[in-house]
């Protein structure tokens, strides 16, 4: 692990001396390299200095290396128009190396210490390279909403650790205690996002570029299931007592999220919510804790990750061109763009959870365990994979038909890097599910 480790700080020093492509080619390469550590089963393995992986590291560092390679892929208008994209790509590596070693770490104290690190590169994003003025209080609102309830999380560390003597996260066993419950998870649940204490996230995505909204949907929200996944072994009796509320919060704030989306006519935004109704569903089923509910959390966790940083991109190559998210302005894009209809219909239709795609196996898990826990979940889940198709539809429909303005003639057309992109965060998606038993061995 830490030859991977050493190999990312490599990367420093490169930003300087080469050129964007080489970067990216370069992070490409490393991913692929580090497809050949893949760990089958709960096994650690790759073991050094307290770092290591399993499957459920495995899979999540594997989608913090494809994502970042995308988001410089996505992000060539910086280095065309040369605005500081020495310093993105440096802000990028950064990321990067604090993803790796928060998924990697199998001390607490370490994964808490770089859990809060990767939240300064995503911020200097928002607040560089980000759009509107708004983008300094989005910023703001990203920053306090985990900082506020990172000191009772630090606290309970130490308690763990008067308790424990250690902070590894295989010495761990249960402890009743309701308070330390709410210090250490709340963390988590802010950064999923959970019902109530997601406001932070539709602003960010709105004020971030497209850079900054692909990490926030492809890994940052991760980072709170990561976390939950890891610690509820802490929790086995308290939750027993206590998830029963999370899990209602979080199918009842689906179901409204998914009503708000139904409604809504920015694009970004669109997305964004549409985010915190599947988060709230991978939340409830990491609450039941039973082995289904785990499967199919980290199964919709990377199948999100990769759809909505794939719809993000859609809205941002619209938005690129007519400098509007409204859905009211991007329309009629199948008579101009009929070429990037297809792309549209794929990654809504797997946002949807259509068959074959990672989502639908996803929802599939989490809905049998979400039964098996109790049946009257039954009602919430029936509206949230309604209105899923739902929103998912009415994105489709109102960009890609209608009557279009006539600014849109001005158009450029799509290149090849733009179909490389989509076809990159497409391909995974629908492709894993072959493979899908691997996702399901790592407890």
């Amino acid at each position: 692990m830490m030859m991977n480790i050493f190999g990312l700080l490599f990367l420093i020093p490169l930003v300087f001396i080469s050129n964007f492509w080489f970067i990216l080619l370069v992070i490409f390469i490393m991913s692929f390299l580090f497809m050949f550590k893949v760990s089958f089963g709960s096994m650690v393995f790759s073991l050094s200095y307290g770092f290591g992986i399993d499957m459920l590291s495995f899979t999540l560092i594997m989608l913090s290396f494809w994502i970042c390679a995308l988001m410089i892929l996505a992000s060539e208008n910086l280095f065309k128009t040369n605005y500081y994209w020495e310093l993105f790509i440096l802000m990028v590596v950064f990321l990067l190396i604090s993803l790796f070693i928060t998924f990697s770490s199998l001390n607490f104290f370490l994964f808490y210490l770089f859990f809060e690190i990767s939240l300064v590169p995503t911020l200097f994003l928002i607040i560089g390279w980000g759009n509107q003025p708004e983008r300094v209080s989005a910023g703001v609102y990203l920053l306090f909403y985990t900082l506020l309830v990172s000191l009772p999380m630090m606290v309970s560390l130490f308690y763990l650790y008067k308790s424990f003597y250690t902070l590894d996260f295989y010495f761990f066993h249960s402890i009743n205690n309701l308070l330390l419950y709410f210090c250490t998870n709340m963390v988590f649940f802010v950064k999923i996002p959970m019902f109530f204490i997601h406001l932070w996230l539709p602003k960010a995505h709105v004020e971030a570029p497209i850079s900054g909204s692909m990490i926030l949907a492809g890994i940052m929200l991760k980072l709170g299931g990561y976390g939950l996944l890891r610690v509820m072994k802490v929790f086995l009796e308290v939750g027993m007592k206590f998830n029963m509320f999370i899990i209602v919060i979080s199918l009842i704030g689906g179901v409204i999220i998914s009503l708000i989306c139904v409604r809504q006519s920015d694009m970004k935004l669109l997305i964004a919510y549409s985010s915190v109704s599947h988060m709230g569903m991978a939340l409830a089923g990491i609450m039941t804790m039973n082995l289904w509910g785990f499967w199919g959390a980290l199964v919709l966790m990377l199948a999100h990750g990769l759809c909505s940083s794939g719809l993000f991109c859609l809205a941002n190559l619209s938005y690129e061109r007519t400098h509007s998210r409204s859905i009211y302005l991007n329309k009629g894009f199948m008579n101009i763009m009929p070429n990037l209809s297809l792309w549209w219909f794929l990654l809504c239709s797997s946002n949807m959870a259509a068959p074959p795609s990672l989502n639908l196996l996803g929802e599939i898990l989490l809905i049998n365990s979400l039964l098996f826990y109790s049946k009257y979940t039954m009602i919430c889940l029936f509206f949230l994979v309604f209105y899923s198709a739902a929103y998912s539809l009415f994105l489709y429909s109102y960009t890609q038909h209608g009557s279009f303005y006539s600014g849109i003639y001005s158009f450029y057309q799509i290149n090849i890097r733009e179909y490389l992109l989509l076809f990159l965060h497409w391909v995974p998606l629908n492709l894993l599910i072959f493979k899908s038993e691997l996702l399901t061995l790592w407890i």
